[in-house]
């Protein structure tokens, strides 16, 4: 049945904000923004159809206090809430907060975000619903010697997960059994510092593999479509710097082995709403189950540019109880699409972050570049949240294109502030490599590269 949704509340900022707000604006939603006082001038509070202030600028007392946001949504008459990615997308205690006082949650059920938050259990779902996982433990291991005793069967490495991790973080290695015991402690602290449970699994590790995922798009009426996969295996330390789709060098019958895993894993755990389900695949062509992802990604613009497929209209559609419309046949992605994560961030120093005014904010364009961002020149970026400046995307008939394309776009990309330092040159070094150019990379290629000297013109940088 079909649950009109007039007003979104956007219960984000940045980017992903300001995305929302432009597609509820192309269906005739009103968008209502949500601030903190770090965000007060930010590009979604001067976009949006109205524009609520939630708190100071700590994130837990403005975008994950609760209360404030479930109080503004009330307050603006929406009918629902965008969650968008990070912050509550994935709290199903969120999503109930939201059933419980009318409003639509755009996402799936807190009792399916549940389970997919649940790593470890989710895993053993996977396994019984046929999917290949790697060799680990049956749900999370409670203590040390239980870890030992998981180590010791599957062999090691072995990578020690949180069980409701999120964004790269609570994944460590262990090489040894004396590193396990470090690993294990430093992890399990994390997890429940970070994550509020300290549960955490185990899994052997492959060391050279490509991290491949598969959008999902799935309604309440039981329809459910893939729209393709998206590679991203160049990472630094289990972030994501590059996205790009189709994945290079995956053989058609592994690209189609892929698409069925990931519906038959979504329909085992009544999914809705979009989604992603995360896989590794070896050098020698295996894939194992990694996880799901119960919200929308940073990287949907390349799925986007793929497939024309606007995916948070088709949230917002699906929040509604509209069905999808249309099948696995009508889904076609074409050509080749990269996206390239610009982050205030020193590489140089370790990746951290660089905040500061935006005296000079120029974005590129141009034939098949798209920019997603949720600043303007003379905004700052502030040093409470997650560095992402914007997102370059690019579409092409080919591969070799889109990234002449992406490296155009780098190019013209000027971003200039007082301490302000980029990712661009990084960018520009990953996306000239040989390794990337013949699509050779695994997620163990930044972090090699990274160790390796810099070259004198990114240095001067």
């Amino acid at each position: 049945m079909s649950r009109p949704i007039g007003t979104v509340l956007i219960a984000n900022r940045g980017e992903i904000a300001l995305r929302v707000a432009r597609s509820c604006r192309e269906m005739g939603v009103r968008s209502v923004a949500v601030y903190s006082t770090a965000d007060r001038d930010s590009a979604v509070v001067r976009y949006a159809d109205e524009a609520v202030h939630i708190g100071p600028a700590p994130a837990r007392r403005s975008y994950l206090y609760v209360p404030n946001i479930v109080e503004a949504a009330l307050r603006t008459g929406a009918d629902a809430v965008h969650p968008g990615y990070g912050f509550l997308s994935e709290d199903p205690d969120f999503a109930q907060v939201c059933a419980e006082n009318g409003l639509a949650f755009i996402g799936p059920r807190p009792d399916v975000m549940e389970c997919v938050g649940d790593k470890a259990r989710v895993r053993a779902l996977m396994g019984a619903a046929g999917l290949p996982l790697l060799p680990g433990s049956d749900g999370s291991v409670p203590t040390l010697a239980a870890a030992e005793e998981v180590a010791a069967e599957i062999g090691y490495p072995v990578i020690v997960k949180a069980a409701a991790g999120g964004g790269g973080r609570g994944i460590e290695v262990a090489r040894d059994r004396a590193d396990l015991q470090e690993v294990f402690r430093r992890t399990t602290a994390l997890a429940r510092q970070v994550f509020g449970i300290g549960d955490v699994y185990l899994e052997k590790f492959v060391p050279a593999a490509r991290h491949v995922e598969v959008q999902l798009l799935c309604d309440e009426h039981g329809a459910a479509v893939h729209l393709g996969e998206r590679d991203c295996s160049l990472q630094r330390r289990n972030q994501k710097l590059v996205e790009e789709s189709p994945s290079p060098g995956l053989a058609g019958d592994l690209r189609d082995a892929l698409g069925e895993y990931a519906l038959t894993g979504a329909r085992a755990v009544g999914y809705t709403g979009a989604g992603t389900m995360e896989f590794l695949v070896d050098t020698s062509g295996a894939l194992t189950f990694m996880e799901i992802n119960g919200r929308i990604q940073v990287e949907h613009p390349v799925t986007e540019m793929m497939t024309g497929i606007d995916l948070v209209k088709e949230q917002i559609r699906v929040a509604a109880g509209e069905p999808l419309g249309y099948g696995q046949d009508d889904v076609r992605p074409h050509g080749a699409a990269l996206e390239c994560r610009v982050n205030a961030e020193d590489p140089a120093a370790g990746f951290r972050p660089t905040p500061g005014r935006l005296e000079v904010f120029r974005p590129p364009g141009g034939p098949g570049v798209r920019v997603d961002s949720g600043f303007a020149q003379g905004d700052s970026v502030p040093p409470n949240y997650d560095s992402l400046i914007a997102k370059l995307v690019t579409w092409a008939p080919t591969r070799d294109e889109a990234i002449e394309r992406a490296l155009r776009g780098l190019a013209e990309f000027a971003v200039r502030g007082p301490g302000v330092a980029t990712t661009i040159p990084l960018l520009q070094r990953l996306l000239t490599h040989p390794v990337f150019v013949r699509g050779e990379h695994t997620t163990r290629f930044v972090d090699a590269l990274m160790a390796g000297p810099r070259p004198a013109e990114e240095q001067e940088r």
